[in-house]
């Protein structure tokens, strides 16, 4: 999305304050404990994690969490209680563990895979959406991902994502060609996708139709070799298909500016929680007295949210509230804090809160 706001109306000043300030990055740090958790998605699972860390006494700085395909990844960036800094006992690192793996441990039918990794302060740092990639990955929530199967008969006009792997024995390369709605970071995040699949780019190129973007890539495995079988080229595709689709956005977005204080986001997703409202994508950080962030939200059944209940929530919140609907479906438009109902915007808040996270210039190398 573009930044626009000429909208009438303007984005609330509280809002604008927020996106002036330099939030705390979220990427392992000698500052913080960075806390990572993969598993089986369901509803009120992060009212449960956030809840688990505020009953520990450990202060969520930052957080960034997806969901995919049944599955969940987060990272949280935490500090040890009101005293802040890193956690740096480690019996107490243990039972902040401990605690997090029994939660995610709850819903989860044997066999199903979940991971709760403490990072202890280092002065390495991590892309925190690379690393979000990786986690899914490894987490193979890419398995149920098969795009478009290419039986569509108006390939041009399909709006779902196609991907297609070739082998050009006589160069060496293998050929990807991948099609899907234009976005922000979509080249980031094929990019990505490859990276963590030990290939190797040699050649690329992109282009735009409308609201579709193609892109073509020449690569080999790091070994030098093109792709030389039908499961891996198939791998390949759903893995593609994954890093595309994960970071898309389902439901209403809520951008957030509110005071910095413990337990805060317990509280924001007990809110969720006690509406209905289950939570499907969340970027949120803090700098200082304030915090901000975003949440888009479905129905505990991943359908639209009803308006009335995210107008009741926007209430209970408090603070600078910004609802911005996401689904063509939804009779939301926009609402600000006021409650005035306004003309749809081009508005991005979570593009410009983490903008200074989000750089290419992070090393493909961790």
């Amino acid at each position: 999305e573009l930044c626009d706001t000429r909208r009438r109306g303007g984005v609330p000043k509280e809002l604008q304050t927020c996106h002036k300030r330099k939030l705390r990055p979220c990427h392992i740090s000698t500052e913080h404990t960075a806390l990572e958790i993969t598993g089986r998605d369901r509803p009120g699972l992060m009212s449960d994690i956030s809840a688990a860390l505020y009953e520990l006494g450990c202060h969520i700085t930052a957080a960034v969490a997806w969901t995919h395909n049944g599955r969940m990844a987060c990272i949280i960036q935490v500090e040890d209680g009101l005293k802040g800094g890193p956690i740096m006992v480690q019996k107490r690192l243990a039972l902040v563990q401990e605690k997090l793996e029994s939660v995610v441990e709850g819903h989860h039918e044997n066999g199903d895979k979940r991971s709760v990794l403490l990072t202890a302060p280092a002065a390495d740092r991590t892309h925190t959406e690379r690393r979000l990639h990786q986690m899914m990955y490894a987490d193979k929530d890419y398995e149920p991902c098969q795009g478009c199967d290419g039986s569509c008969r108006h390939w041009n006009g399909c709006k779902k994502t196609h991907v297609t792997v070739e082998t050009c024995k006589e160069k060496g390369y293998s050929l990807v060609n991948v099609r899907s709605r234009d976005r922000n970071k979509l080249l980031f995040d094929t990019v990505c996708a490859l990276t963590d699949m030990q290939y190797v780019v040699f050649h690329a190129a992109v282009s735009l139709k409308g609201s579709m973007a193609n892109q073509e890539y020449f690569i080999r495995r790091q070994d030098g070799c093109s792709l030389v079988s039908e499961t891996e080229s198939r791998k390949l595709a759903q893995c593609l298909v994954a890093a595309i689709e994960r970071r898309v956005s389902h439901g209403v977005r809520l951008d957030i500016c509110t005071e910095n204080k413990m337990g805060l986001l317990w509280y924001l997703t007990r809110v969720f929680r006690e509406n209905g409202l289950s939570i499907t994508r969340t970027e949120i950080g803090t700098h200082g007295e304030r915090a901000s962030g975003c949440f888009y939200v479905t129905d505990a059944s991943g359908n639209d949210a009803n308006p009335r209940t995210v107008e009741l929530v926007r209430q209970q919140i408090g603070g600078s509230v910004l609802v911005v609907n996401k689904s063509p479906n939804s009779s939301l438009s926009v609402s600000r804090s006021s409650g005035e109902m306004e003309e749809r915007p081009r508005f991005s808040l979570g593009n410009l809160l983490w903008s200074q996270l989000e750089r290419l210039t992070s090393s493909f190398g961790h």
